[in-house]
């Protein structure tokens, strides 16, 4: 009785309604009925947005996606050094060897009035000079014409200059070293300069503007005009982290090695998704293949990796052909199985059983009703492999058995710069396993951030 009452209520509210003209009747429309049947669900989209609430895995996706850019234009930027050229020094033809890392190459700034020495240097633009006037022989005699605690100003026939006074030349001093001129002596070889500081690299040319000196008539010397920058090489190009003992750039081996190690693990993983996802369907719905499948599969999973990755680097030629090969001829057998075991777990559901009923090929069920639903899980897996792969480049060339010297990569890097880990040149380490340890890291975070959005019971 009480809900006649309240329906009756309910009917004379809207007659009154429709009397006031409160509202009006929504006009009939096949299409939006039609609408009305279907979800506004999307699982990709879904997905996404559960995957970027995860601040951490959204900022390194990004930061992900920046550095494999620029791994990629790097060679094309301007002020670049070739990976592998050995950088000579272009006087004395010497390896620029184990210079410091450095955000400019300007070795000195030599104040206004140092008066420099000129070698010949045919080019309009830049000068090569040197504050070195010349090298004694060990033993050879000069004149103390000044005594200071670092420097003593000195004459050897005519012309004056500075010689250092420190531990390396032992110079030969009277007791009254303050009554000046006396004559001295070194027990090795000393260089005599034009001022008390050592404007050199290592005792060769530095490089000048030419617009930043008053050169002499004779053309062999000059004076710099103002505060002159003197720089390791012609040129603006610096050394950003630096250079190795062959004299080569590390900032751009670096990168050079980034991209042959991103090369590598991304061959691999795509070569392990194409075989793993190929054979562990085969595995997971032809019935008649599981037997033979699962004795493969059993026979290579016996083999450890590691001496899989020694003995085809044994019989092959070392190279990076070799590496994917060798990572992939195991690296599948995990692929196959997690799509295997997902496959037995859908392959006789009611909507495959009926494609069967009605049917549809294999091949159609296969692309149709199964693989859509394990595309999330393989992205995740293939993510993974990627710094898997790396890790193994990296352990395979720190025994000695990876890529040879002569292709840069992040394993060849790490194995060269370990044995400088406890010296001024550590450098060489760091900066490539800084670059390591971000790419592997931030691929097993984005790829776990992913496996959790994936999981349709995180979709509210």
């Amino acid at each position: 009785m009480a809900q006649h009452r309240m329906e009756r209520k309910l009917h004379n509210g809207l007659e009154e309604a429709a009397r006031r003209n409160d509202f009006d009747l929504a006009a009939y429309s096949e299409q939006a009925a039609e609408r009305t049947g279907f979800s506004n669900y999307s699982y990709w989209g879904s997905t996404l947005r559960v995957f970027f609430r995860n601040r951490l895995a959204a900022s390194l996706m990004v930061l992900l996606v920046l550095l494999v850019i620029f791994t990629v234009i790097q060679p094309y930027l301007p002020r670049q050094y070739e990976a592998t050229r050995v950088i000579n020094h272009p006087i004395t033809r010497m390896q620029m060897s184990n210079v410091g890392p450095g955000m400019s190459n300007v070795h000195y700034t030599a104040p206004e009035g140092v008066e420099l020495v000129l070698t010949p240097y045919d080019d309009p633009e830049w000068a090569a000079v040197s504050n070195m006037l010349m090298t004694l022989r060990a033993r050879t005699p000069f004149t103390v014409i000044e005594y200071g605690d670092s420097w003593v100003r000195a004459q050897v026939g005519e012309q004056t200059g500075y010689v250092r006074n420190d531990f390396s030349t032992k110079l030969r001093l009277p007791e009254d070293t303050a009554a000046v001129p006396y004559e001295s002596r070194s027990n090795f070889p000393i260089q005599v300069y034009t001022s008390p500081e050592d404007y050199t690299n290592q005792g060769t040319e530095l490089f000048v503007r030419r617009s930043q000196l008053d050169i002499a008539p004779d053309g062999l010397s000059a004076r710099t005009k103002a505060n002159a920058q003197l720089r390791l090489l012609p040129g603006e190009a610096p050394f950003l982290f630096g250079t190795n003992n062959a004299g080569q750039d590390m900032w751009s081996m670096v990168w050079s090695g980034t991209r042959t190690s991103l090369f590598i693990g991304f061959m691999v993983a795509l070569l392990e998704a194409l075989i793993g996802i190929t054979v562990g369907v085969l595995w997971g719905y032809v019935r008649r293949l599981d037997r033979l499948l699962t004795e493969i599969y059993n026979v290579i999973n016996n083999i450890p990796t590691t001496i899989v990755l020694i003995m085809f680097a044994y019989i092959m030629r070392p190279g990076i052909q070799t590496l994917i090969f060798s990572m992939t001829i195991t690296g599948w057998v995990s692929m196959a199985r997690f799509v295997r075991n997902q496959i037995v777990i859908i392959r006789d559901r009611d909507y495959n059983l009926a494609s069967r009923c009605l049917g549809t090929g294999t091949a159609r069920i296969i692309t149709r009703n199964l693989l859509p639903y394990l595309v999330s899980v393989i992205m995740l897996r293939m993510a993974l492999a990627i710094p898997g792969a790396i890790g193994s480049e990296v352990f395979i060339t720190y025994i000695g058995l990876g890529l040879p010297v002569s292709i840069p990569s992040l394993g060849n890097l790490i194995n060269v710069g370990r044995k400088l880990v406890t010296t001024s040149l550590a450098y060489q380490l760091i900066f490539p396993t800084v670059v390591l340890s971000v790419v592997t890291i931030s691929f097993y975070i984005i790829g776990n951030a992913f496996a959790d959005a994936a999981d349709p019971r995180n979709h509210v």
